[in-house]
């Protein structure tokens, strides 16, 4: 019976997850439409609302090619990996104030190194292939998911300090007075470009460089093993979202206390929404940065103005006795 009622929470957790993934490509395809002056998917079901189903549907059935020259064993556990990864994370998100999962004194430090293993996927999947530009994305990726991972560690320690805890739902309740955006808006701003980057999205998609690279790691994907792949990039930015929502925008917490009346879900999943078009968004606007820009933004600029912060934070709870343990 336990493990019956562990099955159907995860499950009440991954559907919902899964449809938001697929609905994602389908906003992402809308929004660009829009700022493009073009339509967007429009013909698959009304305003192309079943457009997500056929794709899924029709990587499902697609041959999955293996390349002759392939590690096929590690070929084809690479995506499997990835995927789950991308999930994993969602185990400790509180969506509303007791809806979670599974609640963890530790659940920052679980999610930080949830998004640590997902290099593992990545660089399996480039080495895998027998393909140089596949192993060249697969580095490029890597070594841009560790550069900008530094940064935001220290960006996490900041607002631990700042809680006294790593517990997810006391970070979100320490901010019904204000959000963290308030006292913290550089680090939020430092820790979305950050989740870009570690998103391998615009305009820190490099690993994915379409005009030198023919699409980086997963060039020798095809079908189910392409589609798993994409649902996790998508399925890490909507987890970067989140934990953008939960360190610096209060959750579940309402903007004003007299709209506390919604439920706290429509709060957290709104604000969800709003990172989801600024990803979008980003794409549009944005070009490509060159990689040595790239990486010196990473190590020049963010992780000594990060640590520079957290020094500051630490200096001023310490000077006006503030630390909350």
């Amino acid at each position: 019976m336990y493990i019956l009622d562990l099955l159907i929470k995860i499950l009440i957790i991954i559907i919902p997850l899964l449809i938001s993934v697929a609905y994602f490509t389908l906003a992402e395809r809308k929004i660009l439409g829009a700022i493009q002056r073009r339509r967007g998917p429009n013909v698959v079901g009304a305003y192309g609302l079943l457009q997500p189903l056929s794709d899924g549907f029709k990587l499902l059935v697609k041959e999955t090619v293996l390349p002759s020259n392939a590690n096929k064993e590690i070929f084809i556990i690479s995506p499997m990996l990835t995927f789950v990864i991308s999930l994993m994370g969602w185990a400790v998100i509180p969506y509303d104030k007791y809806s979670v999962f599974s609640e963890l004194n530790i659940g920052l430090l679980y999610l930080f190194a949830m998004s640590s293993l997902g290099v593992y996927g990545i660089i399996m999947s480039g080495w895998s292939s027998n393909s140089k530009y596949a192993f060249l994305g697969a580095l490029r990726s890597t070594a841009q998911m560790v550069s900008y991972e530094v940064s935001i560690g220290f960006i996490m320690i900041t607002i631990v300090v700042c809680c006294g805890s790593f517990n997810l739902q006391q970070i979100v309740e320490y901010q019904k007075n204000a959000w963290f955006i308030i006292p913290f808006f550089p680090l939020f701003l430092m820790f979305f470009t950050s989740g870009l980057a570690e998103t391998n999205r615009h305009p820190f998609d490099l690993p994915e460089a379409e005009a030198e690279l023919v699409s980086g790691y997963n060039v020798e994907y095809s079908a189910m093993g392409f589609a798993l792949f994409s649902l996790g990039e998508y399925a890490n930015m909507l987890m970067m979202s989140s934990i953008n929502v939960i360190l610096f925008f209060g959750g579940w917490l309402p903007p004003f206390a007299f709209l506390s009346f919604l439920p706290g879900s429509f709060w957290f999943g709104l604000k969800i929404s709003f990172f989801v078009i600024l990803f979008v968004w980003m794409r549009a606007a944005l070009p490509r940065y060159r990689y040595d820009q790239l990486m010196g933004l990473g190590w020049k600029v963010f992780l000594p103005v990060s640590l520079a912060y957290l020094m500051l934070t630490c200096s001023v709870l310490i000077c006006f006795n503030l630390l909350p343990y």
